[in-house]
């Protein structure tokens, strides 16, 4: 067994005998002092990932601005398990409110990939973006460790990609898929331990005050800081005066404007349905949890989702329909128009933004 493991182990072991010891002066049950499960999920923060904060900053620009993203999540997850050690588990419909500040910071990472897909660090960025959803495990019941590890594997494509392509270039960058993953099995570890059957809850909390501490342990987070807002987050510069009229010159018969091919496939853990026009019959039969749906510059078309998803964005669409059977992460509508959306099951968050 290596050192890293080694250290590992010992750590959740002190951490499981902390919280076994503390349920046994309770009467059985729950833990006395829940706020082991904050100390544990801090450990995690301050190994992994922070060496991963650290080599996006190394590695820089695209990498680096996604980074600071992903540390939104951590830092409202960990809020999100503060505010659950100190309230009662909420009804269905408030704990999907309490959930939207991680769902939110979430769904920042994933379009932020999206939005650059031009980048030449895109694989990078299509790591993170398929590892993130991880951090959905605190809505997945009755075992959300097996979620995360999925996500492990939704991102191993995409990190193969990135060893390949640095190899013998640069280390930092295999340093860097290392914390990535190392970030990922250390969460697997601390869940294991802690929330073998879901995110564990105070039972004697109060409820009522549950509205109010969600936001303790995050900043507001400025327009300017946010992907959808800031144009200068996304690479594309700013929007560019008005120019003046040109003058007016005959179009030549073999410049007619040539429509993009219609795409639907599975890259990897992602379903990409583009460019779609007039067609009702785009149906997604074969899902899994792991996997997320992309559809964008869709038109007068209907796509059907049957399975459950991890998440879906719908982006730049019109008079589109979407029907989808349920979501572990976040649903979102990105400028888009005319839409029709209808969920049979059940999705933590829906997003709807117009740029």
């Amino acid at each position: 067994m290596s050192g890293d493991l080694s250290t590992l182990v010992a750590r959740l072991e002190a951490v499981t005998a902390r919280l076994e010891s503390a349920a046994d002066k309770a009467g059985g049950g729950e833990p006395a002092d829940l706020g082991a499960l904050v100390q544990g999920y801090d450990e995690v923060l301050s190994d992994k990932v922070a060496e991963f904060y650290k080599l996006s900053t190394k590695i820089g620009g695209d990498v680096d601005t996604q980074a600071k993203l992903v540390k939104k999540v951590f830092d409202a997850q960990r809020a999100f398990i503060v505010l659950a050690s100190k309230s009662k588990k909420p009804s269905t419909e408030e704990f999907a409110k309490l959930l939207k500040p991680t769902s939110d910071a979430l769904s920042e990472v994933q379009n932020f990939r999206e939005k650059n897909r031009g980048s030449k660090l895109f694989n990078h960025l299509s790591s993170v973006s398929e590892a993130i959803p991880a951090l959905g495990w605190v809505s997945v019941s009755p075992t959300p460790a097996p979620h995360i590890k999925e996500m492990v594997d939704a991102a191993t494509f995409y990190m193969n990609r990135v060893l390949k392509d640095f190899k013998d270039k640069d280390p930092t960058h295999d340093q860097w898929v290392k914390s990535l993953k190392g970030a990922l099995n250390d969460l697997h570890a601390y869940v294991k331990a802690n929330h073998t059957t879901g995110l564990v809850w105070s039972k004697t909390g109060s409820i009522s005050k549950a509205g109010t501490n969600i936001s303790s342990g995050l900043r507001k987070v400025r327009d300017d800081e946010k992907t959808h807002k800031n144009k200068d987050l996304r690479k594309t510069g700013p929007v560019p005066a008005k120019p003046k009229p040109a003058p007016v010159v005959a179009p030549k018969a073999a410049a007619a404007i040539k429509k993009k091919p219609p795409v639907f496939e599975l890259q990897g853990k992602k379903w990409i349905v583009e460019f779609q026009e007039n067609n009702k019959d785009i149906v997604i039969s074969e899902t899994q949890t792991s996997q997320t749906v992309y559809i964008y510059s869709c038109k007068n078309s209907t796509i059907q989702v049957k399975g459950k998803i991890n998440s879906m964005v719908v982006d730049n669409c019109k008079k589109t329909a979407v029907v989808l059977k349920g979501a572990v992460g976040t649903v979102e509508f990105i400028n888009c128009q005319s839409m029709q959306c209808q969920i049979d099951e059940k999705v933590p968050t829906v997003s709807i933004d117009k740029n």
